[in-house]
């Protein structure tokens, strides 16, 4: 079988896009606590000393309860993005920085979506697997603002999830 390039680009929502602003921050506080200033940091609520011995008490009690565990609202620890970092190439010999081209995510209809909005675009046309999630199906009437581009084709047996579809997969 012959490999084919793909010309894959951001779709182009994404040059109205902004880097958050409270991203931008935390970049300049690091690159400053970096430099050796001592700042104090009064972003998104980060103290910068630790709770008192009763508030941990209450953490501890409340981290205890089985409804207190969920999804964290971040960019995930660096320990976290490095380990996943690390499994990449371990199992599929890929090499990723973990400060840039790692997100650990809500869930993956999340990454599905965000996905989606940025490499499609009104009018491009979607190839999605059924039998298949409709999270992408949704996802693609989302970037594509409801245009019926999304192509919803059977897959061969033997198609492999992590081989990029040729016209002999589908039927």
């Amino acid at each position: 079988m012959e490999d084919k390039a793909f010309d894959i680009r951001p779709a182009e929502r994404i040059c109205t896009v902004n880097e958050y602003y409270f991203s931008r921050k935390l970049k300049e506080v690091a690159r400053m606590n970096a430099e050796g200033m001592d700042i104090i940091s009064l972003a998104i609520g980060s103290p910068d000393m630790p709770p008192s011995d009763s508030t941990i008490q209450t953490l501890c009690q409340e981290a205890a309860k089985p409804t207190a565990h969920g999804y964290q609202p971040t960019i995930g620890t660096p320990e976290l993005r490095s380990a996943m970092a690390g499994f990449y190439r371990r199992w599929y010999g890929v090499e990723l920085d973990a400060e840039k081209e790692i997100l650990p995510l809500i869930g993956s209809k999340e990454g599905i979506l965000h996905v989606t909005l940025a490499f499609v675009n009104p009018g491009d046309q979607v190839l999605v697997p059924n039998p298949g999630s409709i999270v992408p199906i949704r996802s693609c009437h989302y970037a594509t603002f409801g245009e019926k581009q999304v192509g919803k084709h059977r897959l061969r047996t033997e198609y492999h999830p992590l081989r990029i579809p040729c016209s002999r997969h589908i039927r």
